[in-house]
């Protein structure tokens, strides 16, 4: 469709508009399918936002009705480490019985002795409030006793209403979760408690633990949570459900409702971080130090806070949260009725928020004059979604969605300014696409102004050639398992790409494991030499870090060759208009591949020809290692190694360089001493061929015509 303006650059004709309402349709019925599915990471996302919000909220205030007796810091350090002799738990047991409820976030599953466990189970009956906790599981060993069992039975929820249809409740209608163990108290200590309740918590897909279930299956029967069932005898009603075909449709104590979802869970509406409720140090219950008037009629929950004995979980208002305060906040939520509110209005709301807003933007984008109005009115849009959730979440406890209609915002931005690019940006997507990959975004930057310098087809230009290899690849891929070798492989590229960009050369191409790089194209770079000599430089100081951080991982280390030239070669656009490569063929090419096959022979790690070495000689350390005629060519050329950062590079190029100049000579005995003395102190390798050469010429001397010139027979 062609773009047509209107009042002014940038505008769209009513044609266009259309296309940006459809666009804006599409990415609202795109996120409405992803809301309805729920993929579980859009869900975390949702959750973490959720998370967002209670922190930005801040602390609120706990209710008066509940409070917390904690095994804390001190109360360890008074009374001995957790757990306590029974008698001291029922010296605890006892000083509770001011409270209405007390409930224990704590399981006495083993006996201690008789008379120990007599005494806190006497402590307990005649408290006559006592909740103790129970823990269902699934790697129980043995089953309970009957007597046990018997006793938890009577915390069981018996008022269980199905709306499916008129018949009994089928076996399976309960779609919470279900255990197949159960670690109760022990007889003597559970036979006078007011009920049982299960202290279990779930957390969700993240690990983080922002709801409290409160009823689970075990046995065919269906058990409160502890922070239920101590609600239950707080306020004095019957649990009631009512089930439908796809879950738990409602939950109650007595008349009043507890909004859960399908599987029993209450989205918890934290009041604060760990320590917000009001706390009692256990120590300072026992020794009466609290007035019995703090804990009357109040619903208590008895839990450890000691981290060191790690009852705590993360939660999004605290990492370290004490395990006894979700149960508070859960009988909080209830008794304060202070729920998350997230029902069918809301996810209305969440749908209405999906739809209309993406519509909204595309329409006013597609009235604007450039990207930087339409970027504005997004973040505008985004900060208004933000603002309006996080306002209903703290003013009325909506828990409105923010991840989905942000994704549909996003996808209207987004689908709208591709459209705007597509059309009026065309020529520009199309270069900066095919450039991105292999130059530096400067360079890209510096094509986008003048794009007709990249014609199809080429020119002459003098450009720097860097290849580098890896040594021992076919080996090392033999090795290796396949994802291993292509981690290792990735791990070792990345880097050495990034700095051939940042040395604003061009990455011409990968070929297996090797790496092609030229410098000054596609567009001129003054100092293309010594950019090349430093990238090589900064490449092997890289693989040495890649190859201690390899040796952890029990990876095999990695050698590679580099080869650089400096001359005249052809480059530009090889191919066609739809498909089309920016490469530079000719000799300089070739010979930039053989200087970096050469590092095989002499041992080093960068050659560089003498036309580089030429340009950037005093800026590093080289040395001139030969006079080679490589395969191809009939004129010798003076190579040299980059010694880089080696220490002694000095040293050794100087000792090396007079023993060259003897063995060109013909001195070969004196050449042979000085390449020994280098060979012996500093196990050069360079050195270690001339003393072989040396040897091979006493043996047998060259013939008279001999240039020193050594010739390449193989590629």
């Amino acid at each position: 469709m062609a773009l047509k303006k209107k009042d002014g650059e940038g505008r769209f004709s009513p044609g266009s508009r259309i296309v940006f309402i459809l666009l804006g349709i599409i990415s609202s019925v795109l996120v409405l399918f992803a809301y309805w599915y729920r993929p579980g990471f859009l869900v975390t996302l949702d959750l973490k936002a959720t998370d967002a919000m209670f922190s930005a909220r801040g602390p609120s205030k706990t209710p008066d009705s509940v409070v917390i007796v904690a095994v804390d810091e001190k109360s360890v350090n008074e009374l001995g480490r957790w757990p306590w002799p029974r008698q001291t738990t029922a010296a605890l047991v006892t000083s509770l019985k001011p409270a209405r409820v007390a409930a224990l976030d704590i399981v006495f599953s083993e006996s201690e002795n008789a008379e120990a466990d007599r005494v806190l189970g006497e402590g307990i009956k005649a408290a006559g409030n006592i909740v103790p906790g129970f823990f269902f599981r699934n790697d129980s060993t043995q089953k309970p006793d009957d007597l046990s069992l018997e006793r938890i039975n009577s915390s069981k929820i018996s008022f269980i209403q199905y709306s499916g249809s008129d018949d009994a409740i089928p076996e399976d209608a309960f779609p919470g979760i279900e255990f197949s163990g159960v670690e109760m108290n022990i007889n003597t200590i559970g036979e006078g408690a007011l009920g049982f309740g299960s202290f279990n918590t779930v957390p969700q897909q993240d690990g983080f633990y922002r709801k409290a279930y409160l009823a689970f299956k075990y046995d065919s029967r269906i058990f409160p949570s502890l922070a239920l069932e101590a609600v239950r005898r707080y306020l004095g009603g019957d649990i009631i459900i009512d089930m439908a075909p796809y879950g738990i449709d409602a939950l109650y104590i007595g008349d009043e409702p507890i909004p859960v979802d399908e599987q029993g869970g209450l989205s918890l509406n934290f009041y604060g971080p760990g320590g917000s409720f009001k706390t009692y140090s256990a120590v300072d219950v026992i020794k009466g130090r609290v007035n019995s008037s703090e804990l009357k009629d109040k619903l208590v929950f008895v839990g450890v806070t000691e981290k060191a004995v790690y009852d705590v979980r993360p939660t999004p208002v605290d990492s370290l949260y004490p395990g006894v305060e979700i149960h508070a906040t859960a009988a909080g939520n209830i008794i304060g009725k202070r729920f998350l509110i997230h029902d069918s209005r809301v996810a209305g709301f969440d749908i209405l928020m999906i739809f209309l807003l993406p519509l909204l933007l595309c329409i006013i984008i597609s009235g604007l004059r450039n990207t930087f109005s339409g970027l504005g009115f997004f973040v505008l849009f985004f900060i208004g979604l933000i603002a309006g959730d996080f306002y209903l979440f703290t003013m009325y406890s909506v828990k409105a969605g923010v991840i989905f209609p942000a994704i549909a915002l996003m996808l209207s931005y987004v689908s709208g300014e591709a459209y705007r690019n597509i059309v009026v940006e065309k020529r520009s997507r199309y270069l900066r696409k095919a450039f991105s990959t292999y130059v530096s975004s400067q360079l890209v930057s510096e094509i986008l102004k003048d794009p007709n310098r990249l014609k199809l087809g080429g020119e002459k230009r003098v450009v720097t050639v860097l290849f580098s290899d890896i040594r021992g690849f076919t080996g090392l891929s033999e090795r290796l398992a396949p994802e291993d070798l292509v981690k290792l492989l990735n791990e070792y590229l990345n880097p050495m790409t990034s700095i051939v960009l940042n040395q604003e050369g061009m990455l011409d191409k990968y070929i297996g494991d090797a790496i092609m790089a030229i410098f000054n194209a596609p567009l001129e770079v003054s100092d293309h030499p010594r950019r090349a000599c430093a990238s090589a430089v900064k490449m092997m100081e890289k693989l040495g870090e890649l190859n201690l951080k390899w040796k952890e991982l029990d990876y095999p280390p990695l050698e590679i060759g580099i080869g650089i030239n400096t001359g005249e070669a052809v480059v530009g656009n090889m191919g066609a208009e739809l498909r089309f490569d920016y490469t530079a063929i000719g000799d300089t090419v070739n010979l930039a591949s053989r200087l970096e096959g050469l590092n095989k022979l002499y041992g080093t790690e960068i050659i560089v020809s003498e036309f580089t070495y030429e340009a950037v000689k005093g800026e590093f350390v080289f040395r001139e290692i030969d006079l080679v005629r490589v395969k191809g060519k009939a004129n010798p050329v003076a190579i040299y190694e980059l010694v880089g950062s080696r220490v002694d590079g000095d040293i050794i190029a100087d000792e090396f360089s007079k023993g060259l100049k003897l063995f060109r000579a013909k001195s070969f005995i004196e050449a042979l001493e000085v390449f020994k003395s280098l060979y012996e102190r500093y196990n050069d390798s360079p050195s270690g061929l001339y003393i072989k050469r040396c040897e091979e010429y006493l043996h047998s001397p060259p013939p008279s015509d001999w240039d020193g010139v050594y010739v390449a027979k193989t590629k």
